[in-house]
């Protein structure tokens, strides 16, 4: 694709969004960004969440349900019956289907010569394993620590009840849209894989004869993803962090968050500069032991407090369908929990899939299965040991009262929402728990910045060009909304953070839905392999 802009004028972009970034900061950055900040996140929030007509439920609430519940019937329950395969995928198991020179013809598959199905197998820059830590550290976050606070705090016990089922269906969408990333991609001389919505949008659609609307979609979806790595990916992570580390240390000063916010932009900078590869490498260790370390920290405190598990899921049922007064009815409470399961497993976003399509394979369905494991892990697993911690901390609202407007509830006659409530909550049951929920916010804010730059990246060069000055450019923005998003008021940041990422719905699952029966030929082939496998 041709680029939009030109070379100088995306310089001149830079300099002038810099100079405005760095004039906000002699005026006193953390106040000026926020006020100036948090007009365009209500708007913006206010466009993307409007009511569907004659009802009180935004629309991309239907079309991420609607959508996964279809995807999930369609292929069968694929996020339960093939949920084995997913994970016997990530291990390797069935690794020689892509890898078996010219021997097995059985193993061809479409448009293969059979003499070269080898050479055919090595496009892609990483593993199952490393691209699925690539995207769960995009999804694993501070969604599933702040997030989850947040959501509880508004809406209350009921709210966890819809996110698990958010993400169980979810698991179907995500299979869905990384399939379509491998299948699409593109691969350069060099061996650089470009994939992800913008390229099954274009291709998928042209082959389907919808040419100009797969051009327009993928352009939308490119400028969106831009911004949602802006926001969700990189403004809302840093926010956290930075509000963590300032509460632990108790640091004082107007421009406290915005130095912590510059010292993570020097972090996250020397690791995106190295590209997907770099990227993958550092995930693959960081994610699963900060995902490990989490977990076990949930499950201490839910184990020593066993007893009233039973009672936190009563609650969590029971207030699904039968919320407490105050908290918006039974809408209120789906609303919030589907919401926050969006933002916290991105499926229906498009965002990972671009992920995905770096793999190494030729099956793309092996790598769809591989995806539908992201969800099940940031929403079943990880968000729902988050909440049961939470609502054992605070009980039948022995501690705070749920419904707090705009998530901010009173502990200790102190004021704290997201990442704050969930600390809280730690330092109740495990005594050093505050310099640990401190670094794992970090790390967990950290791996979800560097992925989320490589997805705005690939959009960016999409629209911009795959040229060096194009990539440095975007970078260099990117690292400068690490600094506004830590000097940036919470309630503005996950205002337009949401909103962003849930943007990309709209473009990604018009595509979706169009596209969904070439998944069904790209599963029935990997599944073929598998056979032809077991049986010898």
């Amino acid at each position: 694709m041709k680029p939009i802009f030109s070379k100088s004028t995306l310089i001149s972009f830079f300099l002038i969004f810099a100079s405005s970034t760095l004039s906000a900061q002699e005026r006193g950055l953390d106040e000026r960004i926020n006020d100036a900040f948090t007009p365009i996140a209500n708007w913006w929030e206010g466009l993307i969440l409007h009511n569907f007509p004659g009802t009180e439920i935004p629309t991309i609430i239907f079309l991420l349900v609607g959508g996964a519940l279809f995807f999930t019937f369609y292929f069968g329950f694929v996020n339960v019956r093939h949920f084995m395969t997913a994970i016997n995928t990530v291990r390797g198991k069935y690794d020689s289907v892509d890898d078996h020179g010219s021997g097995n013809p059985d193993l061809a598959v479409s448009s293969d010569i059979k003499g070269t199905i080898s050479d055919e197998s090595k496009d892609g820059e990483v593993s199952h394993f490393q691209a699925l830590a690539t995207a769960v550290s995009g999804t694993v976050g501070n969604g599933n620590i702040a997030g989850v606070a947040l959501a509880i705090a508004v809406g209350g016990p009921g709210a966890t009840f819809w996110m698990i089922l958010c993400g169980l269906i979810g698991m179907s969408t995500k299979f869905v849209e990384c399939t379509l990333g491998v299948k699409y991609r593109d691969v350069g001389e060099d061996g650089t894989v470009y994939g992800g919505p913008m390229y099954y949008l274009t291709k998928g659609l042209q082959e389907k004869g919808f040419t100009r609307l797969g051009k327009a979609l993928a352009v939308i979806f490119a400028f969106l993803c831009i911004g949602a790595s802006f926001g969700g990916g990189n403004a809302a992570q840093s926010n956290q962090a930075a509000m963590q580390l300032v509460e632990s240390f108790g640091m004082t000063g107007g421009n406290a968050r915005t130095i912590i916010g510059i010292i993570m932009m020097i972090v996250v900078g020397v690791i995106i500069i190295g590209g997907i590869k770099r990227i993958a490498s550092v995930t693959e260790k960081v994610v699963p032991l900060m995902a490990l370390m989490y977990i076990l920290a949930c499950l201490y405190i839910i184990i020593t407090n066993f007893s009233f598990v039973d009672d936190a899921f009563g609650m969590i049922f029971s207030q699904a369908f039968n919320p407490q007064a105050g908290l918006g009815g039974l809408l209120g409470v789906l609303i919030t929990g589907f919401r926050r399961a969006a933002f916290s497993n991105e499926a229906g976003a498009g965002s990972a899939s671009i992920a995905h399509a770096a793999v190494k394979t030729k099956y793309p369905a092996s790598e769809g299965l591989v995806a539908l494991l992201e969800p099940f892990i940031d929403t079943v697993v990880i968000c729902t040991m988050t909440a049961l911690v939470i609502i054992i901390f605070n009980g039948d609202n022995t501690v705070f009262t749920y419904g707090g407007e705009g998530g901010v509830v009173i502990i200790n006659g102190v004021a704290s929402e997201g990442a704050g409530i969930t600390a809280a909550a730690f330092s109740k049951y495990i005594s050093f728990s505050g310099p640990f929920l401190t670094i794992a916010v970090v790390l967990f804010a950290v791996s979800t910045m560097i992925s989320w730059s490589y997805y705005g990246l690939q959009s960016w060069m999409y629209i911009f060009g795959k040229s060096k000055v194009s990539e440095i450019v975007y970078k260099l923005m990117f690292l400068l909304f690490i600094v506004i998003g830590a000097a940036g008021d919470m309630s503005s940041v996950w205002a337009f953070s949401d909103a962003m990422i849930l943007a990309l719905v709209f473009p990604n699952m018009i595509g979706l839905l169009i596209l969904f029966p070439r998944v069904k030929d790209e599963l029935g082939k990997y599944l073929g392999a598998i056979a032809i496998l077991k049986k010898g």
